[in-house]
């Protein structure tokens, strides 16, 4: 699995170099709208690869905090989330710069433990050196990225950004760690956004920087927005699922707020189809969402908990059911554009890649488990691409390209987006290709 994974990471480098095999359309120059074009594939790579990386941080330190006997997988499926970027890097700026890459980014995800290591034994100097730890990584990357690009990024515009997602990961963990649970979710929601924001920015920054690599197409499309909201959203209800089956099994003190953040994420899923397809499908839509999957995926575990055989199967089987009642609506509101059969084969793998990694948390056999999550959470993305593509293909005018971007649910830059643009451009030229190939690793499968 490790050399195949990066097989695809060092071909998808060779392509980054070769655009003209990479991401030719053949001149196509995407007359109707479209979420699928090189530019709209550069942002949902760097939604996957920035996202997953909060994901990842964020659990490992509560596990960590936790004594959990998982912790030191998290950490590993963090690192290698950093190592799938080095390949990348090299392909850039040379081997000599991807070595400082990789040394300044694992050295990043290295103070993670130091906080939780400063945490349990309430020592304040630990902690403190832990912040320096910090405020070293901004310093030293910011740097990296400020010579890296020739000083097309500042070195303060970097550091800024930089400072601002580093305390959403320190947020999420303060608060979890105080016990203040619903804080801890609604820090893990914002945090989680902002790489969103974030990859939007960045894959901006640049197709402007390189718009020969991208065939002039843009990242920041009505279309691009769609595709980038549907991933945000199916992303994060993967991530809270698997976590929070876990929290079930273990019957942790968090659970129920885990549990309020999916609900959370089902009502903004509820509003985005609402905004396409009206108050009628979106109530409909919800509660299919709701009982045969949000209420099943619970069921399961209870099932397995009480080891309750016939319970686990009718949890399987409403999970099926809810991929075909879910396909069928789908197949239905697209006209077509995303068969039903087609989407329900989609959903019913989804629920694999969740019931998958469950079961192999149960079992205890944790490499396994986040191997399974990492291919699960890129699933996710091919789904964003999909649904997006057939939406905006039944509905041509209302993503046209002169509109400006739709309003999305969540927004996460604010006021610092702009300052940021380069910042972004510049780290997203390192992890650009890396993002991208874990989806189309599942979809080669």
């Amino acid at each position: 699995m490790k050399t195949l994974k990066k097989a695809v990471v060092m071909f998808m480098a060779i392509m980054l170099l070769i655009p003209s095999l990479a991401m030719a359309h053949n001149g196509e120059t995407h007359e109707k709208p479209t979420s699928k074009t090189p530019a709209a594939d550069l942002r949902a790579g760097l939604d996957q690869l920035l996202s997953e990386h909060f994901v990842l941080a964020t659990t490992a330190m509560i596990k960590d905090y936790n004594n959990a006997e998982d912790a030191d997988e998290v950490y590993k499926a963090l690192d290698q989330n950093a190592k799938d970027m080095t390949p990348v890097i090299a392909s850039v700026y040379g081997e000599k710069a991807a070595a400082q890459f990789e040394d300044i980014f694992l050295g990043h995800n290295d103070y993670t433990p130091d906080f939780v290591e400063a945490k349990v034994n309430n020592d304040k100097e630990a902690r403190q050196a832990a912040e320096a730890e910090v405020d070293e990584f901004v310093d030293k990357f910011s740097s990296f990225l400020a010579k890296a690009t020739e000083g097309n990024l500042s070195k303060e515009a970097a550091a800024k950004v930089l400072a601002a997602h580093e305390q959403d990961v320190i947020n999420v963990f303060d608060y979890y760690a105080a016990g203040e649970y619903k804080k801890a979710y609604e820090a893990f929601r914002e945090g989680f956004d902002r790489m969103f924001a974030i990859s939007k920015a960045l894959s901006s920054a640049i197709v402007t920087q390189m718009p020969e690599k991208f065939e002039g197409t843009e990242a920041v499309t009505p279309a691009a927005d769609l595709r980038s909201q549907l991933n945000s959203l199916a992303a994060e209800h993967f991530a809270l699922a698997v976590l929070g089956m876990q929290k079930g099994y273990n019957q942790a003190e968090d659970y129920d707020f885990i549990t309020w953040a999916e609900n959370m994420n089902t009502q903004d899923f509820t509003k985005a189809i609402e905004s396409i397809y009206g108050a009628e499908a979106a109530t409909q839509f919800q509660k299919i969402w709701q009982k045969n999957h949000i209420q099943a995926q619970g069921q399961l575990v209870t099932a397995t908990l009480e080891n309750d055989e016939k319970a686990r199967m009718e949890a399987e089987q409403s999970l099926q059911k809810f991929a075909e009642t879910l396909g069928q609506f789908l197949g239905k509101a697209t006209g077509g554009n995303l068969p039903a059969d087609a989407a329900t084969n989609a959903l019913w793998a989804h629920e694999e890649d969740v019931i998958q990694t469950f079961d192999h948390y149960v079992a205890g056999d944790y490499q396994a488990t986040y191997e399974s999550f990492r291919d699960g959470y890129g699933f996710m993305f091919g789904v964003g691409e999909t649904l997006s593509d057939a939406i905006v293909k039944q509905m041509p005018d209302k993503f046209s390209a002169e509109q400006m971007p739709s309003d999305m649910p969540k927004t996460g830059m604010g006021g610092t987006a702009t300052s940021s643009l380069w910042t972004w451009a510049a780290f997203g030229a390192f992890v650009l290709i890396s993002g991208g190939f874990m989806m189309r690793k599942r979809a080669q499968q």
